[in-house]
């Protein structure tokens, strides 16, 4: 890198890079609202479908981590595509995955504000909240993102960890104090049954509600945007990315197993909860565990709405750097972070929610939905994408020796890609919002492609920053 060319500092150990991975996939939050979506189409076997989506969110991981040894970017995905597709196809992923970033922020932002008010409501400090009340606490939570983000990552990504964590420790002592009654058949719901994994709405059902699985895991790659900021990046990043997604899939298939044992098998009740271990751990543990749960849930939101924001502004920092020289949003503050890009990034998100509440009448459930949908299916096009940059470097390019038998990997996780986003899109939905679903995710992308026609420079200078980061 060139000498006057804006850096990050390099203080980050391999644990605070899994707090961003972590934090962004928030499986405490996920593990109580997503089951719900898979059990409509697998029905009791949810685990099953958990158990599918995390062996192809490992054979995703397989790019992640060969391409993380290779390059070490701010960028993430930006500059892996980039530099395997070619500058214009790594802005066009750059801004793709900024946006996915910046609707997670909407999403876990919406979240926070939900699930807090809920909090507040069940012990009776705000019992009659408005319809808008919600948003305050969402206001709150985006705005605590912020202060947080521009501080040097090394505390804000400590305060990922810890917050996650200790909300993860909550769920699995709930999680496992289930399983030991209904191990002893003590439960009301009966014992312990692997009956769970076994299909009852057939193949294309797990299939379908592995879609829901998949996106569970969404912001495992997360820590490849720290690659400038954490210490021996090609060692460190890969590992923090297999680690996420190894036990993302550890958790995920353990504890919606047991929820789905403790509704007795019953995917309609299972699918109707609002709170699955919000309402377990009040019916198997006491009704202070409830309380307890719908907290740390809320809390899990704030600290995934802080990862969006960090990761967010590291790509668009890395964009701004290159394309710009370090003026404007690739400046970095006094204190080592890029705070322009925070700023914008939180905004951005700000901004989103206001115009789905101001000229939609959206409630603060419908943001969370609206924003999910639309930025999972602008993930899955650049998870896509990023595989596809991993199989020219690796197997067409040859820049790393690895057995050939390994094309196995990403060959398989394109068709689970692939058949993801067919499944988001066929049959198109023409009714009520998730009409709009496809055409702004594909909005995104357009402008994207927009933006690197129009600004050639652009994409030449980003050659020339990737060239001269390339290992």
């Amino acid at each position: 890198m060139s000498g006057d060319r804006p850096e990050l500092r390099r203080t980050l150990s391999v644990w605070q890079a899994v707090g961003l991975s972590v934090a962004l996939m928030a499986p405490s939050m996920a593990a109580n609202i997503n089951p719900q979506q898979t059990a409509a189409a697998a029905g009791r076997a949810v685990p099953l479908a958990f158990l599918l989506s995390a062996a192809g969110v490992l054979l995703v991981a397989y790019g992640f981590v060969q391409l993380c040894r290779h390059y070490q970017h701010a960028g993430s995905v930006y500059a892996f595509v980039g530099a395997t597709l070619g500058p214009r196809a790594g802005v066009v992923s750059g801004i793709g995955l900024l946006g996915t970033y910046t609707f997670c922020a909407v999403v876990t932002s919406s979240a926070a504000g939900v699930l807090g008010t809920a909090f507040l409501t069940q012990v009776g400090i705000w019992p009659h909240p408005p319809s808008w009340g919600p948003f305050v606490l969402t206001a709150v939570a985006l705005i605590g993102s912020w202060l947080l983000a521009v501080a040097p990552a090394r505390r804000g990504t400590s305060t990922l960890l810890a917050v996650e964590g200790a909300t993860i420790a909550l769920i699995l002592l709930v999680t496992v104090v289930i399983l030991v009654r209904l191990v002893a058949g003590g439960a009301p719901s009966g014992r312990f049954t692997l009956q769970v994994f076994v299909p009852d709405t057939g193949v294309s059902g797990i299939f379908l509600g592995a879609v829901f699985g998949f996106l569970s895991f969404a912001g495992f790659e997360a820590a490849a945007t720290l690659g400038e900021e954490t210490r021996d990046p090609r060692r460190n990043i890969p590992r923090a990315i297999l680690g996420t997604a190894i036990f993302g899939g550890a958790y995920f298939v353990l504890v919606t197993a047991v929820e789905m044992t403790a509704f007795g098998g019953d995917a309609t009740a299972f699918h109707n909860s609002p709170s699955l271990l919000g309402d377990l751990g009040g019916r198997f543990v006491g009704p202070w565990a409830g309380d307890v749960i719908s907290a740390g849930a809320a809390i899990s939101a704030f600290g995934c709405c802080l990862a969006c924001v960090v990761g967010g502004s590291r790509l668009l920092f890395a964009l701004g750097r290159d394309a710009f020289d370090g003026r404007g949003i690739g400046r970095v503050s006094a204190k080592g972070t890029p705070a322009v890009a925070v700023t914008a990034v939180a905004l951005a998100a700000a901004l989103i929610i206001l115009v789905c509440a101001v000229f939609f009448g959206a409630t603060a459930d419908d943001t969370f939905a609206w924003a999910g949908s639309i930025g999972t299916l602008i993930l899955l096009v650049i998870y896509l994408v990023t595989t596809l940059g991993a199989i020219l470097l690796l197997f067409v390019r040859r820049r790393m020796r690895v057995p050939w038998w390994h094309l196995a990997f990403p060959l398989a996780a394109l068709v689970l890609l692939g058949y993801t986003v067919y499944v988001n899109v066929v049959p198109y939905p023409t009714e009520g919002p998730a009409s709009w679903f496809p055409v702004v995710a594909g909005g995104v992308l357009v402008l994207a492609v927009v933006v690197v026609v129009s600004a050639r420079g652009f994409a030449r200078r980003v050659g020339e920053r990737l060239a001269e980061g390339e290992a």
